[in-house]
């Protein structure tokens, strides 16, 4: 819901703290290519309901792809903000390509008739395109692994870029992937409050799983507003961090270079 949480005046929500104000969970992943250095890629991973302050926080310009977790409205709620993005991707030679799972592509074509519909005739609609998620999923020369996870009883997808992976909204992580998660170095997992909750991680439950998976460094996102940072960081294991909104953190995306 973000933080400040509507309606409530708890110690977080009124904290004057930056790190306590937090916007919906996304993820730029930015890459030079290798084969054009002057070229700069972007990648985001789902667009919630704050992705218009997100891109304009980060400079975002244009994007060579969106990859989406899964289809609940904090997630796909600013999907309608890439129009001016994609006018310009199109001008240089096609629509933004959405990657979705066949269910999060239905909900994404059922609410956003005006863009998808073959009937569509809003002339200013988003130039975008939805693409099949494969276990594999290339942009340009990096590869984005698919990680699936139960967020409850619905299965999304977490991904891993390189040595870094990224995971949201998660309850249960199957064995085979924990495997897919091994020799990391940059880790990001979902971490809600201490209070179990049927359908989000606790964060006890992400401790274990960082503690386990074994990357350098663990970020912990997707918290609400029972944990405030100062107070939460401080409990916190040597390796394992609360992330905040605007954290840039360098990643090896093997034949792409660093991204942030």
């Amino acid at each position: 819901m973000g933080v400040p949480t509507l309606g409530c005046s708890c110690a977080v929500c009124t904290s004057t703290d930056p790190r306590d104000q937090r916007l919906r969970p996304s993820v730029l992943v930015r890459w030079t290519d290798s084969a054009d250095p002057a070229c700069r890629r972007a990648v985001v991973i789902d667009t919630g309901p704050d992705f218009r302050e997100q891109a304009l926080r980060q400079h975002l310009t244009h994007l060579d792809a969106v990859l989406y977790t899964h289809a609940h409205a904090d997630h796909i709620m600013g999907m309608d903000d890439l129009r001016p993005l994609s006018f310009e991707a199109r001008r240089r030679g096609g629509p933004i390509p959405l990657y979705a799972s066949n269910e999060t592509a239905a909900v994404l074509r059922r609410v956003y008739d005006y863009t998808f519909s073959a009937e569509a005739t809003y002339a200013t609609r988003a130039r975008v395109e939805i693409r099949p998620l494969e276990e594999c999923t290339r942009v340009h020369e990096v590869e984005f692994r698919r990680v699936p996870v139960l967020h409850g009883d619905m299965e999304v997808s977490g991904f891993r870029f390189g040595n870094a992976a990224y995971l949201t909204d998660v309850s249960f992580i199957p064995e085979s992937s924990f495997a897919l998660l091994q020799g990391l170095q940059t880790l990001v997992l979902p971490s809600l409050r201490h209070k179990p909750h049927p359908t989000h991680a606790t964060l006890e439950q992400a401790i274990a799983w960082a503690r386990r998976i074994g990357a350098r460094q663990t970020w912990l996102t997707h918290i609400a507003h029972e944990l405030g940072h100062e107070k939460t960081s401080h409990m916190l294991p040597e390796g394992i961090a609360l992330a905040w909104d605007g954290l840039e953190v360098p990643v090896d995306l093997s034949s792409a270079g660093s991204a942030a």
